[in-house]
């Protein structure tokens, strides 16, 4: 791997997270709202929305596995970008088709064939990352790729409001076009290391590459979980952990929480999209500086910190929604309040994540680390499974507000996984450290 280090690079790069951030905020905040239309419980609403989820535990591993193996004259990520994300915008953009014709096998098959288009390119896009960047720049450039992910998310959320108080359909198909373009930009721009692209001699279909390396990746899957729970040192096991239970709290927010403003304290649902993307905006905003703090302080006293905001934030939105929702004060107040709320939790939810997936990847060999970025997504995917239908439940039966209940409880497990985790840090690099790295601009 080229050990130096472009900042325009990571940010075009940035572009594929930019894309998927789109969908995944608008597909969060709406489609639940969309699932209401059938009479569905939360509960069922809960299963639906882990679809995509099942969809990622069974394959980005896997993906991420096989694309280590994959050799073309594009690189080994690249085919999978071409393929998934036009073929996921398509059937992002007919969701609102299927509300319109108010059927739901309709819907339920779009949704579906969406959710399995976007998980053949998510782990091939993010694993691009740590092969175009050293080991000592992951967090910052982590933050970067974030950044990128939090100006989607926030776009798809600000946006998506205007466009969604037009037409409920324009969010879905202005996000879909957004997507496909940012993602072409990536396979345009971005060039894989040259051991990656192997030109053949004769043309190999695509297909027929994922069939004879499939085995082989398999088999490096089932390696990658046996280093999880096999190895004496359990630091890769209990950063995963604390993965699984903080993306617990935070799908169970961005799945149920318009329906929370909606149902629980009476505004528009797009008014709670709006707040969510407040959230969004400080993530945003946080991101590049999380990169750097974790590079000075330390990854894990990094995510240590942000995972405190994220709790003291929720304590706090928690108190008001519960005086709201009684009556003590007035819901324009606790909607202003929330904003400044969610603007400092994604400050905390900026250190949290950035730091995160550098640790996962910074415990392997360059050879396997879309494996390894596979097991990260494996962990936060198997905990969307599960967080949508157990807050879900704990919705039919407490109540919105056990909502906000739910999701403090996971974040503050995490919080004590993470103090177990002692490999996967680099501490200590200054400021001067960068310096290196701005003449190589291109």
């Amino acid at each position: 791997m080229n050990e130096k280090f472009s900042y325009k690079r990571i940010f075009i790069l940035g572009f594929g997270f930019f894309g998927i951030s789109i969908i995944w905020a608008l597909y969060n905040a709406y489609v639940p709202i969309f699932l209401k239309d059938f009479a569905l419980s939360s509960f069922i609403i809960g299963i639906v929305m882990v679809i995509d989820n099942v969809f990622a535990i069974v394959m980005l591993p896997y993906l991420g596995a096989l694309s280590d193996k994959t050799r073309t004259r594009l690189g080994r990520r690249m085919p999978y970008i071409l393929i998934g994300a036009p073929s996921a915008a398509i059937f992002f953009a007919l969701i609102p088709v299927a509300r319109a014709h108010k059927n739901l096998a309709l819907m339920m098959g779009t949704i579906i064939l969406m959710n399995f288009f976007m998980a053949v390119f998510r782990s091939p896009v993010i694993a691009l990352m740590p092969d175009i960047t050293p080991s000592r720049f992951r967090s910052q450039a982590n933050g970067i790729i974030n950044f990128m992910g939090g100006l989607g998310a926030l776009f798809a959320y600000f946006g998506g409001k205007a466009l969604y108080d037009i037409n409920y359909a324009l969010p879905f198909y202005v996000g879909a076009a957004m997507m496909l373009i940012a993602n072409l930009l990536v396979v345009i721009f971005i060039k894989e290391p040259e051991e990656y692209r192997k030109p053949s001699k004769k043309k190999v279909n695509l297909w027929e590459l994922l069939k004879k390396t499939s085995h082989e990746s398999f088999g490096e899957l089932k390696e990658n979980l046996k280093d999880v729970f096999a190895s004496q040192e359990k630091s890769l096991l209990f950063i995963l952990l604390a993965i699984f239970l903080w993306f617990i709290a935070f799908n169970s927010l961005e799945t149920f929480f318009t329906s929370y403003a909606k149902f629980e304290l009476g505004i528009k649902e797009s008014t709670g999209a709006f707040l969510l993307g407040l959230f969004a905006l400080g993530f945003m905003v946080f991101s590049i500086p999380a990169g750097f703090i974790g590079g000075r302080i330390g990854r894990k006293k990094t995510i240590t910190l942000g995972l405190f905001v994220i709790i003291a934030v929720m304590l706090i939105a928690l108190y008001l929604g519960t005086q709201a929702a009684s009556g003590k004060i007035e819901v324009n107040f606790v909607v202003k309040a929330f904003a400044a709320l969610f603007l400092l939790g994604g400050f905390g939810w900026g250190m949290v994540n950035v730091n995160s997936l550098p640790m996962v990847v910074d415990m392997t060999t360059e050879e396997k680390v879309g494996g390894y970025t596979g097991l990260y997504y494996f962990f936060s995917m198997a905990a969307n499974i599960f967080a949508p239908p157990l807050s879900g439940i704990a919705i039919d039966h407490f109540g919105y507000q056990s909502l906000l209940i739910f999701a403090t409880m996971f974040f503050v497990l995490a919080l004590i996984a993470v103090q177990f985790v002692r490999r996967g840090d680099i501490v200590g690099q200054k400021p001067q450290d960068i310096y290196e790295l701005i003449p190589d601009m291109d």
